[in-house]
């Protein structure tokens, strides 16, 4: 083997390595994913019912979707289960990965976008989404105003912007959770109540419905 081959024989195991890390790392988070729904479940928290529900009040989806927050890309694989396209954002990197690896292995990849993206400073032109989903992004945020304008600021006008996260018994829901994991669940300055009045005063007619983990509120310019 002369000492091109022996490179070259060094750089194909090298990818082989780091595709068996990738893989591995992919599986692990789906693990992660599934151990999570099965403590979702003992404490009677339903997530997919939970985003199917949210879908359901958002009404009629149709034009350019957006979804502020992938998180672990559980609403947009929601979504482009039903077929609809959309971009995603999330500022986390790791969550991103771990949401790849969530539509990858529903086969729903092809049908969301995934973006890298402050929230408090989009990159997309203004007026550049039919429709704006965030579901439970709003409770994370230190500054919830920025990030509600910017996502404003790129609603098309007529377009419809969907917010919902944690009802209080949901909020005491995830504390338990994270307890469980040896975590703490982190909550920001403000809930829905205050964003529902935010709204209002930005010229939004806003329809509000609950179930027992979930708030959603539906905003439309007036």
């Amino acid at each position: 083997m002369n000492k091109d081959e022996r490179k070259e024989g060094v750089s194909e195991d090298n990818s082989s390595a780091r595709n068996r890390n990738e893989e591995a790392q992919g599986n692990q988070a789906l693990s992660q994913i599934e151990r999570r729904r099965q403590i979702y479940a003992t404490f009677g928290y339903n997530i997919e019912k939970e985003r199917e529900a949210v879908i359901q009040v958002a009404g009629e989806l149709s034009g350019r979707i957006l979804e502020a927050g992938t998180g672990k890309g559980h609403f947009a694989a929601a979504l482009a289960s039903r077929g609809h396209r959309l971009v995603s954002f999330d500022i986390s990197e790791e969550q991103l990965e771990i949401a790849r690896e969530n539509l990858a292995s529903r086969g729903l990849a092809h049908l969301v976008e995934l973006r890298k993206e402050d929230g408090e400073r989009l990159s997309f032109p203004d007026s550049s989404f039919d429709l704006i989903f965030s579901v439970n992004m709003v409770h994370h945020l230190e500054n919830p105003w920025k990030v509600i304008s910017e996502l404003i600021r790129v609603l098309a006008p007529g377009g419809k912007l969907v917010i919902s996260d944690f009802s209080q018994e949901g909020l005491e829901m995830m504390d338990k959770v994270h307890r469980l994991e040896g975590g703490k669940h982190e909550v920001g300055p403000a809930g829905l109540d205050q964003v529902e009045e935010f709204l209002k005063g930005k010229g939004f007619q806003v329809e509000r419905s609950s179930t027992r983990f979930q708030v959603t509120l539906v905003a439309v310019r007036k």
